[in-house]
């Protein structure tokens, strides 16, 4: 009898010996001694005042310790800041930060302290990433007190899904979580973990709802792998706006009534990926990488379930992957292999977004240019797309007619100074500038070339595309005036 027990004692103790050390390196990682407070000044650029820029404003959030005593926090964090800085959760020990790597689409960052003799890692303890999460599982939200004891919360993942980080038509995975969170300083960046690993960086919370969303470590992975070369690259993007699949009509009219699934392809972007492989407006996505594409454009993933499409793009890819694409283009079926690349939002017509850089402006006269963006509009407030004005909101929706005539960026008369050269045109304000002196305006680089070769009669002729079509401005006083204004 004790030979037949004695087995299974002795495994129980080997197996309490050899849970020690994991149980011990579990003990290891918390609040206080894996995460560090990350300081920011940041300061915002002026869109509707081009030359100048906001109040400095303070930011205080969490970050990640990594090996190599590198800080993992969202780009939110960094977003056009003067200032960045370091903080031991517990000492106070302070260094000036760097910006390693970021990427805004994605909201990651790395930063890196300036003085790499600082002790502001003193006695903490790097983490480890875990992508292993899935729906149901406990996961563990850290802060911070200001006396620099931590403080863990648990939240449960509802479902992991697809959605927008903080940059508009940039989605990505996340995870969807429940949990009572105490509201502390240095709340704006939070890490999550499970095991004392790293999952997810807590990207924004609804104290209503009790919800929050998780920027999950398979982004974070996949962020870090791509910066470790030293030649960041990014997510790839298909470049395509497209519909569900769901009405019968459209099924009948693209010739997929006898097919499951599919996306119609309302638009391929300029530039992008799909428009270098061939895709075509009109096309219909069935599959993307061997995973079949349902009507509502999801698939299902082995490990989440139901996903959007554009995590086989932003997902398991990377830039310069190939990617193969079943469609079916007037009736016909077809397959298309499209090498993904990331297009940078300063190569769109209208820049989606724009931080770390100030709008492009010129003044001439009092008449102020300015290229078109996103921000600009934004600037309008959150009901922008009614606000600003219509003919600026038009061109934002539909970019490719603007493209299609050579347009590289869209300049537009942004705002009129009152100066003794503008004297009539005060009133006239965002419209689209077409030629200048006769010749086709593509950038501002081509409005200020235009501008510096002086007519023979000393008249610069502006037309838009729109009322008052054309106006008239004098060299010579512009120029007395753009003296002025510099003083």
């Amino acid at each position: 009898m004790i030979l037949r027990r004695f087995p299974v004692a002795m495994a129980a103790v080997l197996l309490t010996l050899f849970s020690m050390p994991g149980a011990l390196r579990a003990q290891k990682a918390s609040p206080e001694k894996s995460i560090i407070r990350v300081n920011s000044t940041l300061q915002d650029y002026s869109f509707l005042r081009p030359w100048e820029k906001g109040a400095p404003t303070p930011r205080r959030g969490l970050g990640a310790l990594l090996e190599g005593k590198r800080v993992l926090t969202t780009a939110e964090m960094c977003v056009n800041a003067t200032y960045l800085e370091l903080e031991h959760p517990s000492s106070g020990a302070r260094v000036t930060a760097r910006i390693a790597g970021i990427d805004y689409e994605a909201n990651l960052a790395v930063l890196e302290p300036a003085d790499s003799n600082s002790k502001v890692f003193d006695g903490l303890d790097p983490l480890q990433i875990d992508d292993s999460v899935v729906a149901g599982e406990t996961l563990h939200v850290w802060q911070v007190e200001d006396n620099g004891d931590g403080v863990s919360t648990d939240v449960e993942v509802l479902r992991v899904d697809v959605g927008r980080y903080f940059i508009p038509g940039s989605v990505f995975l996340l995870y969807q979580v429940k949990g009572s969170l105490q509201a502390r300083t240095n709340s704006f960046t939070l890490p999550v973990v499970k095991n004392g690993k790293l999952v997810g960086l807590l990207l924004s919370y609804s104290s209503k709802e009790q919800t929050a969303s998780v920027l999950p470590a398979p982004v974070i992975n996949a962020f870090l792998a791509d910066l470790k070369d030293g030649h960041y690259e990014g997510f790839p993007n298909l470049g395509i706006s497209f519909a569900q699949t769901l009405d019968e009509t459209l099924r009948d009219f693209t010739g997929i009534s006898d097919k499951e699934g599919g996306i119609f392809v309302r638009e391929v972007g300029r530039g992008s990926s799909a428009e270098q492989a061939g895709l075509k407006d009109g096309d219909v996505i069935l599959s993307i990488a061997g995973q079949a594409i349902d009507s509502r454009g999801n698939y299902n993933h082995p490990k989440y379930g139901k996903l959007s499409f554009s995590h086989l793009v932003r997902g398991g890819v990377k830039v310069g992957d190939t990617v193969k694409l079943e469609i079916i283009r007037e009736g016909k079926p077809l397959s298309i292999d499209v090498k993904l690349a990331r297009k940078p939002a300063e190569d769109f017509l209208i820049d989606p977004y724009m931080f770390d850089r100030g709008p492009k402006y010129l003044i001439f006269g009092g008449l102020i240019f300015q290229e078109l963006t996103l921000p600009y509009l934004q600037s309008w407030g959150d009901d922008w797309t009614n606000r600003a004005p219509f003919n600026l909101v038009y061109a934002n929706a539909d970019p490719a007619s603007f493209e299609e005539e050579g347009r590289e960026k869209l300049v537009f008369l942004s705002n009129v100074l009152k100066t003794p050269s503008t004297l009539g045109y005060e009133s006239v304000n965002s419209v689209i500038v077409t030629e200048v002196n006769g010749k086709f305006i593509k950038n501002i680089k081509d409005l200020a070339a235009a501008l510096a070769a002086v007519p023979e009669d000393g008249l610069h002729t502006i037309e838009f595309n729109d009322f008052p079509k054309v106006i008239f401005v004098d060299d010579r006083v512009s120029k007395m005036v753009n003296q002025q204004l510099l003083q």
